[in-house]
């Protein structure tokens, strides 16, 4: 039996594909939601929202999330070498929406301390985790923030703020 080698050119490459379907078939599986935030250069405050966060490792306990990388938060997580975590409860949708904005969300009167890290930490969170920037990787048009908990707590107890296909619906059962 012969085997035919074929180019390189000549190889099927599948389609490309349309980023409006690829959102809308991940937006199919439910995430939580968290803001990312941190101090800027100019020692304000700096949030953004994510869907994108998991847990990694127990030893040492890491977490990641990903970020696109032209977003406005990106050179303050890269300069404060810190970041927190503030996962947001079913009655958040408003700072989550606030943060979510591509022009610079204010912290305004939403409450928050500063964490070990010196990163705020969101006072009214279902819970946080204070992190140091461990590592970056880059991903197509967004980058992998890899953070080493150094500090975590629960803040209160409540359903976890949900995202699906674009919405929050509210999670069956108790808190």
């Amino acid at each position: 039996m012969e085997i035919l080698a074929v180019s390189e050119s000549k190889k099927l490459r599948p389609a490309p594909v349309d980023g409006g379907v690829f959102r809308e078939v991940c937006g199919q599986f439910v995430t939580g939601v968290a803001v990312i935030t941190c101090q800027g250069s100019d020692k304000e405050p700096v949030g953004v929202t994510v869907n994108s966060f998991t847990s990694v490792s127990l030893d040492p306990p890491l977490v990641l999330f990903c970020i696109h990388r032209d977003s406005r938060a990106m050179p303050a997580i890269r300069g404060s070498g810190g970041f927190a975590v503030n996962i947001l409860a079913s009655d958040q949708a408003g700072v989550c929406r606030a943060f979510a904005a591509r022009d610079t969300a204010g912290f305004g009167e939403l409450a928050h301390r500063s964490g070990v890290t010196g990163s705020p930490v969101i006072d009214d969170s279902l819970a946080f985790l204070d992190c140091r920037l461990h590592d970056l990787y880059s991903a197509g048009d967004h980058e992998i923030v890899l953070g080493e908990v150094v500090d975590l707590g629960l803040l209160r107890e409540e359903q976890p703020l949900a995202f699906f296909r674009s919405s929050h619906p509210r999670l069956e059962g108790d808190a």
